[in-house]
């Protein structure tokens, strides 16, 4: 029985410091802002660390995981939009620069 409690006992101490440290972790998280995350990562490592794809799969699979959803989706759908438009953009631009190219002949004609 005596090692029964000790078990117990231990278990106990270790889910406070889980809280503790849970908790931690949530004040940590509810401090950063995108501005602090871009300005710490860039005077960390340097901005090209920033544009990794996986940084940014870490970065939003960590905030699924903390439990930040909304935002996380949130920010999804952004790029999203932001990628779509930037497509259009330079779609639009090539057509533009197409139709302002000086047209070339099509071929020698034949005259009868």
């Amino acid at each position: 029985m005596s090692r029964l409690k000790e078990l117990e006992a231990r278990r106990r101490r270790l889910l406070r410091r889980c809280d503790q440290q849970r908790d931690e972790l949530a004040a940590r998280l509810a401090q950063l802002t995108p501005a602090v995350v871009l300005r710490g990562a860039a005077d960390a490592a340097g901005i090209g660390q920033i544009r990794h794809p996986l940084a940014w799969a870490a970065a939003l699979a960590g905030m699924l995981f903390f439990g930040r959803t909304r935002e996380v989706v949130t920010f999804v759908l952004w790029v999203r939009s932001a990628v779509s438009l930037a497509a259009r953009a330079a779609r639009l631009a090539r057509l533009v620069g197409q139709l302002r190219a000086p047209h070339a002949p099509h071929g020698p004609r034949e005259e009868h």
